[in-house]
């Protein structure tokens, strides 16, 4: 029986769980394979990870049976078509605060009708000799997730989502924060009243609900999928790896 795909997952609105790369090596994305993660995200917003490694980096994720998403550093037409012709499954894009906003990113990443990408020979298309097998499978299966982090997308929320072409979106807390003036202030009432609209303008459209949980602990991962977010990306490479560490020498010096 094939297992449904992550676009198929997103339309029928099924809990899937991810997680960040923001350590370009290898074996970061070979040791967080192992986690049992539906998607892995490459971020190339916040880090130092290049295209040349973001490229090695989705070949590993996808040879592990894991869907490789891209947080692209900005809504741009460039960035979008390198990233997609580098192999990754579909973007996350920061910023997008309007409906017109959404439109650009399903526009960069889909071939004209539906989109205005710009038709390439890469990775992605197989190097040429597999381009009608990726444009089929671009049309039906590509993902395009709005990232909801900032007020003026809390307040478009509803047009966001209407977007054709926008499989969802993920709430980033600490720039909504930060558009506030109450940057990292996660608890602010403010701050949990723009996630609360975002979150029923999403559940009553039922279009799939992300966040993404900094903390790598589970129980606060529970929390959202109890709340009806779908969509949850569960902490970064380095979060996982300095809580642990941090955790189990504290705990020695305690003895």
């Amino acid at each position: 029986m094939r297992k449904a795909s992550l676009k198929e997952k997103l339309q029928a609105q099924e809990l899937t769980v991810g997680s960040w790369i923001t350590i370009g090596h290898p074996s970061i994305a070979e040791i967080m394979a192992t986690a049992g993660f539906d998607w892995l995200t490459v971020d190339l917003e916040h880090s130092v990870i290049s295209l040349e490694q973001a490229q090695t980096l989705f070949a590993i994720i996808k040879s592990k049976g894991m869907y490789a998403l891209a947080r692209v550093p900005k809504n741009e037409e460039v960035v979008i078509k390198k990233v997609m012709d580098a192999g990754a499954d579909g973007i996350i894009v920061p910023m997008v605060n309007s409906a017109e906003q959404a439109k650009m990113a399903v526009d960069y990443v889909h071939y004209p009708p539906v989109g205005k990408r710009g038709v390439g020979l890469a990775r992605a298309q197989q190097y040429g000799i597999g381009f009608s097998e990726y444009k089929a499978w671009l049309s039906t299966e590509a993902v395009v997730i709005a990232q909801v982090e900032h007020i003026d997308s809390v307040n478009n929320i509803e047009a966001i989502i209407a977007t054709p072409g926008i499989d969802g979106v993920l709430i980033g807390p600490y720039d909504l924060s930060g558009s506030l003036g109450l940057a990292g202030e996660l608890e602010h009432p403010l701050v949990l009243a723009a996630i609360q609209k975002v979150r029923k303008a999403c559940l009553d459209a039922k279009v799939p609900l992300g966040f993404h949980v900094i903390s790598p602990e589970h129980h606060k991962l529970q929390e959202k999928i109890d709340d009806g977010f779908t969509f949850l990306g569960f902490s970064l490479d380095f979060h996982f790896l300095g809580e642990k560490a941090r955790v189990e020498m504290s705990a020695l010096k305690r003895k």
